[in-house]
């Protein structure tokens, strides 16, 4: 099945140069980027994003410092398209927790943090990346941060051997 699903390199990924390797990884496997930017996020967009429901899985005070987090540099935001991409994407970006993400996945390769660090020290958790975790985040999530003109399509000359 072909799907889009968000991707944002955070501020830290931006930060340290990891934009081009980030695209590099997904453009490798095959998947597809069909809209990209490069965007300060304003509180407004990063309140829609973080919604109530991450306070209300994994409380008020990691919300309020990813909200921080998001909006105190430039990310870079793209929609990401191809079979099953969803998932694909998720493998390729590795566990959410950094110190359990594998070698060889972008969170395993560039990142380390873990959540108690992270809450030790009161702030958000730089693992570099997000990605949708699933289908109904993936269109909630494509819609805010895009809209419908700054998506394009194209083929992609290798999509007869990789689609």
């Amino acid at each position: 099945m072909i799907q889009q699903t968000l991707v944002l390199v955070k501020p830290d990924g931006v930060q340290r140069g990891l934009v081009g390797e980030v695209i590099k990884r997904f453009e490798q496997r095959g998947l597809k980027i069909i809209a990209l930017k490069l965007t300060k996020v304003s509180k407004d967009l990063a309140q829609k994003h973080y919604t109530d429901d991450i306070a209300k899985r994994r409380g008020e005070a990691v919300r309020k410092r990813l909200l921080e987090f998001i909006t105190e540099s430039p990310v870079v935001a793209m929609i990401v398209e191809g079979v099953d991409a969803i998932e694909n994407v998720r493998k390729i970006v590795g566990a959410t927790e950094s110190k359990a993400a594998l070698p060889g996945t972008i969170r395993g390769d560039f990142s380390h943090i873990s959540y108690s660090h992270a809450d030790e020290k009161k702030i958000a958790v730089k693992n570099i990346i997000h990605a949708s975790s699933d289908e109904k985040d993936a269109d909630y999530e494509t819609k805010l941060w895009f809209s419908i003109d700054e998506i394009h399509s194209y083929k992609r000359s290798d999509e007869n051997h990789v689609w």
